[in-house]
Formats: C-alpha cells, sequence, structure tokens
C-alpha cells in the first residue's frame, strides 16, 4: 500500500516529466534502429544484384575461378551511378600454393586504378609460418594498396585452441613483414566463435548474404561486407562476389599501406 501511495506520489508531481523522458528514449532507439537498418537496397539490373547504396564504395574479389579478366571493361563499367572501386585478388592458398591468374590480376587492377588488395585462403591443418611465408613471397605491396588479407572459411576439425592460435601466428608475422596491419575476411559463423574475443584488434571483413543490418558485428572493427556472392560485371566470366566499405569514406586509409 506503502509503495503504491508512494508511486502515485512521485507521478503526480513528475508525471510529465517522466513521460516526456520516455517519448524521447524510445523515440532515439527507434531513429537508432531505422538509421541503422536503412541500407538503401536498390536493384541494379547490370550487376544482377541488390545493393545496399547507404555505401559509396563498392568492390568485388577475384580468383583464379573468375578465370581470364578483361580488366579495362571491368573499370569501365557503372551502372545507376555506381563505379567498382576496389578489388581483392587471390593471391595464395595453404603453405605452398599460388593463384595462377594472380600476377595478372595483380599487375592489370593497379593499371586500371582500382585499389587492390592480396588475399591468402588459410588452412587450419598447415603450418602458419609456411603459410605466411607463402603469401609474403608472392605479394608485394605498394602505398595505396589494403593490408593483406588472411581468408579464414575453413575448420578442417582442428581444436578451437589450434585454430586461433595459428591464425594469430599467421597474423603477426604478415604484420611485421608488411608493417600493416592484415585484414580478417570471414562468415558471421566462424567471426562468432573464432575472432570475436579472440582476435578482436584486427580490421573486419565479414561475409554475410543473408542480413539486412550489421548489427551482429563490432562497428569498431568492421570496415568490409561482403553482401553477395551471385553479381555480374562485364569483363569477368560467371558470377562475382561485391562488397562495400561500410566506414566513413576517409577511414578508408587505416587498412591500407
Amino acid at each position: 500500500m506503502k509503495t503504491r501511495v508512494l508511486a502515485n506520489i512521485i507521478f503526480r508531481r513528475y508525471g510529465l516529466w517522466i513521460s516526456a523522458f520516455m517519448v524521447l528514449a524510445v523515440g532515439y532507439w527507434v531513429f537508432r534502429a531505422y538509421r541503422h537498418d536503412d541500407m538503401d537496397w536498390r536493384f541494379v539490373r547490370a550487376f544482377g544484384i541488390r545493393l545496399p547504396m547507404r555505401y559509396g564504395i563498392h568492390g568485388i574479389d577475384v580468383s583464379r575461378h573468375n578465370d581470364r579478366i578483361d580488366w579495362k571493361r571491368v573499370r569501365a563499367m557503372e551502372a545507376d551511378g555506381v563505379r567498382l572501386q576496389f578489388v581483392f585478388v587471390k593471391a595464395t592458398e595453404g603453405a605452398t600454393m599460388a593463384d595462377k591468374h594472380f600476377d595478372k590480376n595483380w599487375r592489370e587492377a593497379k593499371k586500371s586504378n582500382l585499389r587492390r588488395g592480396a588475399y591468402h585462403f588459410y588452412h587450419p591443418t598447415r603450418d602458419p609460418l609456411k603459410q605466411a611465408r607463402n603469401f609474403i613471397s608472392h605479394v608485394d605491396l605498394s602505398p595505396g594498396d589494403f593490408a593483406p588479407v588472411v581468408d579464414f572459411e575453413v575448420t578442417n576439425g582442428q581444436s578451437d585452441e589450434t585454430i586461433i592460435d595459428g591464425l594469430r601466428l599467421w597474423l603477426q608475422t604478415v604484420e611485421e613483414h608488411y608493417e600493416a596491419r592484415p585484414i580478417i575476411y570471414t562468415n558471421g559463423n566462424l567471426y562468432k566463435r573464432y575472432i570475436k574475443g579472440h582476435l578482436d584488434d584486427y580490421p573486419l571483413w565479414i561475409a554475410d548474404y543473408s542480413t539486412k543490418h550489421l548489427r551482429a558485428y563490432d562497428p569498431d572493427n568492421l570496415y568490409l561486407w561482403q553482401h553477395n556472392q551471385n553479381g555480374w560485371v562485364q569483363g569477368i566470366r560467371g558470377q562475382v562476389d561485391f562488397n562495400v566499405f561500410v566506414m566513413d569514406e576517409n577511414r578508408m586509409k587505416e587498412i591500407c599501406l
């Protein structure tokens, strides 16, 4: 009874202020949710997919699976105001493999004035140091290039400790060589289990095709989002992975040499 009386007194005296505060609080969270989810998705016929037009810097990633690429056509392509501005090229895999088209793709991407990055497909069953040396032996980076990328997509039945420690060793070795903090590419499930809480100091490039927002990821670390793997680009055979830079445009330099 006393509690109810006290509550009535407080509400009569401060009810207007309490109501105003609640309205402002609800409005604030609704506004935040709207801004966060408002990706401004638009279907761009020439690319064959929807693009999140909230972001202004769009790019792709390629490998030998895309076969020979006509880089002049790639760079010249523009649709609905969107022109590709960057590309990540597969360089190496495991301890000994190198992408057979890397050298040409790497050279032609630069000639086409696309900001370029190189990535290594990581195998947890292989020696991390040998994998790092494989990447280093094949990739020369220049000022303006993206920092090195480790592509973490498979676990191969290895323990959590083996995977995390191996990734950390690869990242530290590559960072020491290039004097640039590498970028981690992975998907949402692997991020939650192996990256989050273990390798949070590294920039993140997330592959997530099912989400309409990015609330599941640390906004301070997330720089790149691979949002679709079924796009089309003139000059490239087959389907292409599409990505966007999700930070403010002036923060691009944070993940480049």
